[in-house]
């Protein structure tokens, strides 16, 4: 079937409705707008082997990235969805009109196709007149009239109706559409290069050539701000030296870096002698034969489109050595995940030809840690107003939104957070849709997260080495956003997890960054929510059956977590038994209870508490860490017997304004870090075996206004003090 309609002579009636879809409904979430720089519109049965074969050839041989049917997709790939992305991401359509273009519907579909492109997304086309004059191609004369013949003969042929009208249309869209071509400024062999091929081939490279560099230029709109963002590597990149370099681009997934790779290569591939643009490394070095594939494409992008016969990674690298001496490349590695894939990459440096360069992606901080990069690119996330108008061009096609839609709009743009991926998914998503449906999906995304951006961002998570970092992350993601470093650490340490490596492997990965001043663990909040949306997806209709629960509604299947507002019957041994952090401000009673199950608590936060004395009688409690009980106006002298919790490290009793004194077993606590006694402003004295706290770090006197005797009570001499006593 596809045979016949490709290079035999069509009917109307085979092709009805449309093989090739619409294109300005497809929307396409690469990094960049282009994936070739040339899509070959032909007529096979006339040029596949002759004038078209020649002028692909050429255009390889030039460095440009071009799609031709049999040489671009896959055996057994469905060419009906393959040809509508090719065309919409390639630059520039080159339309090689000849006496039987006509006579293939399928042609003149992907005519149509080719002109809605340049109409909606501001593609370049370039008709090339090969055996005909333009005038032909406007009037249906020739060729052109006996195909058109044909297919309005079928049309009065037809019996049914609404089928005759349906032919109808689309014969006359094929009409329309030759007159818009003819009309276009093109390229004509009789009247070019005194009617040579090769001569007028070289004319079309040039042509192209330049309408290329253009194109770049006017795809702005879905690059915003980029030239700022690659400004510092592309003028490396154009430093006319002969040094060998290497940079890198980092970020979290979605942040750009692709496209900003994409958009140097681009500008900068043509002053190379030799380029290749290796994408996704990691997916595709996890695939049988991967690297030997990835050697392939740099070995023919290099020579021009000369395929090496390789038989193996050994073999690959002797090639790649003797290609990459002779000439200076460009050379872009997308996703470098490895620290295996980066020493190549090191390595490949003692090989390049002088004035040569290598640009890498990464999600990972770790492989950037190496002396022999010339730059290292972390890219931040777009302000408000490049975030608006990037999302402005995926949902209305203009750099601002249409009436009525400018406060939904802003509300899209503040979820995306300035993550361009999520902004072109959602504005490509949200396109065309009533204020209606903007409405349901602002309330979708408040609980589930769209699909193709958690995708993306779930690769750096799918990449952590071992279920302990991928739950410490869940963990996290779930609980601790916005928390104190050392005291997530505590308590997650105290839950079987080794948190100084699992964080630092988090933050390598961008999943997680720490604030400078405030020791605060961060998250980009749809890494957060992609984080929960996959311990939603557990359980979707049972939350009890997943294995974290956060949200407020799940606060009644809750086991063994945090309880908040929560009005409980029976008694305290009902608690669960594993529970590591309690946290309940206002507990009503004078001492926790001795039924209360505290063996294996990490962290007790009972802020606002009616609590005399914390607990009563000698249960010891070797897991507790932390220690909150500010605000509690009941403490006064005997809070607690310190020796029942050997392992303390941190103490707060901030604005306990009672309290007169702090027990002076409080000296057996060798592991406690930091004494919060803040604003505690009838506090007479410090226990006089504070000075036997070896491990303490910060004590914090401020607001003490009654403290006395201080120089016989002074803390260890490392301890930091913060006191305006």
């Amino acid at each position: 079937m596809w045979t016949s309609q490709l290079y035999g002579v069509e009917s109307l009636r085979s092709i009805c409705p449309s093989p090739i879809p619409k294109l300005c409904a497809m929307a396409t979430t690469s990094g960049s707008p282009f994936a070739y720089h040339v899509f070959l519109s032909f007529r096979g049965e006339d040029t596949r082997k002759t004038f078209t074969d020649h002028l692909y050839t050429a255009l390889v041989q030039a460095g440009f990235q071009t799609f031709k049917d049999n040489e671009s997709i896959e055996r057994g790939k469905y060419l009906n969805s393959e040809l509508p992305k090719a065309i919409k991401q390639s630059r520039i359509s080159i339309v090689v009109l000849s006496k039987t273009y006509a006579s293939s519907t399928w042609c003149l579909d992907e005519l149509v196709t080719i002109l809605e492109c340049k109409k909606t997304l501001g593609n370049d086309v370039l008709p090339v007149f090969y055996d005909v004059e333009p005038s032909e191609v406007r009037k249906r004369e020739g060729s052109f009239e006996k195909a058109f013949e044909r297919y309005e003969n079928e049309v009065e042929e037809e019996g049914d109706l609404e089928r005759r009208m349906e032919l109808a249309k689309r014969l006359e869209g094929w009409k329309a559409a030759l007159r818009q071509v003819a009309d276009l400024t093109g390229m004509v062999l009789k009247n070019q290069a005194d009617g040579h091929e090769s001569k007028f081939i070289q004319e079309i490279l040039e042509v192209v050539g330049d309408k290329v560099k253009r194109t770049v230029l006017n795809v702005a709109p879905h690059l915003i701000g980029l030239d700022l963002r690659a400004e510092n590597i592309s003028s490396w990149l154009q430093d006319g030296s002969n040094d060998v370099g290497i940079a890198a681009i980092c970020g979290i997934g979605g942040i750009g870096k692709t496209t900003i790779a994409k958009y140097l290569y681009y500008l900068n591939s043509e002053s190379f002698e030799g380029s290749s643009f290796l994408a996704s490394i990691r997916e595709v070095s996890e695939q049988p034969k991967g690297l030997l594939r990835l050697q392939k494409q740099l070995l023919s992008d290099i020579l021009k489109g000369k395929k090496e016969k390789i038989h193996n990674v050994d073999q690959g690298i002797v090639r790649i050595k003797e290609a990459l001496r002779r000439i200076k490349v460009l050379v872009v590695l997308d996703d470098v995940d490895q620290v295996e894939q980066l020493d190549a990459v090191l390595g490949m440096r003692d090989w390049l030809y002088p004035g040569s360069k290598i640009i890498i992606t990464t999600r990972r901080k770790q492989l950037l840690k190496a002396s022999e990069f010339h730059t290292v690119h972390e890219v931040i996330k777009m302000d408000n107003i490049e975030s608006l108008e990037l999302f402005s061009w995926y949902a209305f096609g203009q750099d601002h939104p249409i009436e009525g839609y400018m406060d939904y709009s802003k509300r899209v743009v503040h979820y995306c957070d300035g993550l361009p991926l999520a902004l072109q998914v959602l504005g490509s998503s949200l396109s065309g849709k009533s204020i209606g449906v903007w409405k349901s999906a602002l309330e979708k995304l408040k609980a589930i997260p769209e699909g193709q951006i958690l995708k993306k961002l779930k690769l750096s998570y799918d990449s952590l080495q071992d279920d302990h970092d991928r739950n410490l992350f869940l963990d996290i993601a779930c609980f601790f956003v916005g928390k104190d470093k050392d005291w997530t650490s505590t308590i997650l340490a105290g839950c079987g997890f080794y948190t100084k490596i699992g964080i630092h492997n988090l933050i390598d990965r961008f999943l997680l960054s720490v604030g400078t001043y405030n020791n605060k663990l961060y998250m980009h909040h749809l890494i957060q929510d992609m984080g929960r949306e996959i311990v939603r997806q557990e359980s979707i209709e049972e939350p009890e059956r997943r294995s974290r629960l956060w949200q407020l509604e799940a606060f009644d299947v809750l086991s063994e977590k945090t309880l908040n507002n929560i009005r409980l019957t029976g008694g305290y041994h009902e608690f669960p038994k594993k529970l590591r952090w309690l946290c309940w401000d206002g507990f009503p009673s004078t001492t926790i209870p001795t039924d209360f199950p505290l063996q294996n608590l990490v962290v007790l936060e009972m802020r606002y508490s009616s609590l005399k004395t914390v607990w009563k009688g000698t249960k010891l409690l070797r897991s507790l860490k932390m220690l909150d009980l500010s605000h509690s106006h009941g403490l006064v002298y005997d809070i607690l017997d310190f020796s029942l919790v050997p392992n303390l490290e941190r103490l707060v009793l901030k604005h306990c304004i009672n309290l007169i004194e702090v027990p002076e077993s409080i000296g057996v606590l060798q592991r406690l870090v930091l004494l919060n006694l803040e604003g505690c402003q009838n506090l007479r004295k410090l226990p006089t075996t504070i000075h036997q706290l070896k491990s303490l770090e910060e004590l914090i006197l401020s607001g003490c206004s009654k403290l006395y005797d201080l120089d016989n009570t002074k803390p260890p001499t490392s301890t930091q003090w913060k006191s305006n006593t």
